[in-house]
């Protein structure tokens, strides 16, 4: 069994294979354009398989990559189509778990099963941020929180995208009876199936938790309106009556009861104590304050 590694789709290497092996220049066409969706064809000669894998850059952005795979009876062809180390890593995973002599269809179940492991951290990771979005939702919701909210969204959108391509990959090889995939081999590819059955279960798990997380923010931010508005509903009431008794005697007519009094001054300022304590009393007996 044959492994050809290639890491620029641009080379010429990639040329020569697809001459050697008769690859289908559709296929070689795939590999050299970028942002193709996960899939997978037979052709006479070999399985043509496409795969995405995930990744999160410093800032915590979910960036995909492509890996084109070539399996035939003996030969196995993988192309990377970004400089994205995390592949080149799985792939060294891969050849240090093969044995020293395997087949062509263990070397490529076992890339595809190492790139569907490759979801669980993002998972892990997309767990513990709406977890974290959840608690500054409810204790302190900022415009920064609504962002974090939205931009996990539309995260969770690419994944859920490149989940649901790679679960139709991983349900035609559990069904196909290609002579190039043997069938000891097909319990090992219904397990692939399950892993990313089970992780697009997590990804819609991850969405309905954003939804109650995005609703908590709105009933926490109309919650202190509320709060502001009430406190200053019971400012501008609890002032209205030395209000209404200041603007009275503030009125330049005579005739005002006590007005020409020597104590006037402490009568009414007496008299707006009194109103707004009265008031103070009903408010708190009606338990609106």
């Amino acid at each position: 069994m044959e492994w050809h590694k290639i890491f620029d789709p641009n080379s010429q290497d990639l040329d020569r294979l697809a001459e050697r092996y008769h690859l289908h220049p559709l296929h070689i066409e795939d590999c050299r354009h970028r942002n193709q969706s996960a899939k997978v064809e037979e052709d006479p000669g070999y399985i043509f398989t496409v795969m995405k894998g995930v990744r999160l850059d410093s800032e915590g952005a979910l960036l995909t990559a492509d890996l084109d795979i070539f399996l035939g009876s003996d030969f196995v062809i993988t192309v990377v189509e970004d400089d994205c180390p995390e592949m080149r890593t799985l792939l060294d995973q891969v050849a240090k778990a093969s044995d020293t002599d395997p087949r062509a269809d263990q070397v490529y179940y076992r890339i595809i099963d190492h790139m569907v492991d490759t979801y669980l951290p993002v998972l892990d990771h997309y767990s513990e941020g709406i977890d974290t979005l959840e608690d500054e939702a409810l204790e302190a919701p900022t415009p920064q929180t609504l962002a974090g909210i939205f931009s996990a969204k539309r995260n969770l959108i690419v994944l859920r995208r490149v989940l649901v391509n790679t679960r139709d990959v991983a349900s035609h090889l559990q069904r196909t009876e290609s002579p190039y995939i043997s069938r000891d081999m097909w319990p090992f590819l219904r397990d692939v199936y399950d892993h990313v059955a089970r992780n697009l279960d997590t990804v819609e798990m991850l969405r309905d938790l954003l939804t109650g997380a995005l609703d908590v923010y709105l009933s926490s931010v109309a919650n202190r309106t509320n709060q502001v508005m009430k406190v200053l509903t019971v400012l501008g009431t609890v002032a209205l009556p030395a209000v209404v008794v200041s603007s009275i005697y503030g009125m330049n007519v005579k005739g005002l009861p006590g007005a020409e009094s020597p104590h006037a001054l402490a009568v009414v300022f007496s008299v707006m104590v009194a109103t707004t304590v009265i008031l103070l009393w009903v408010l708190k007996r009606f338990r609106w304050l």
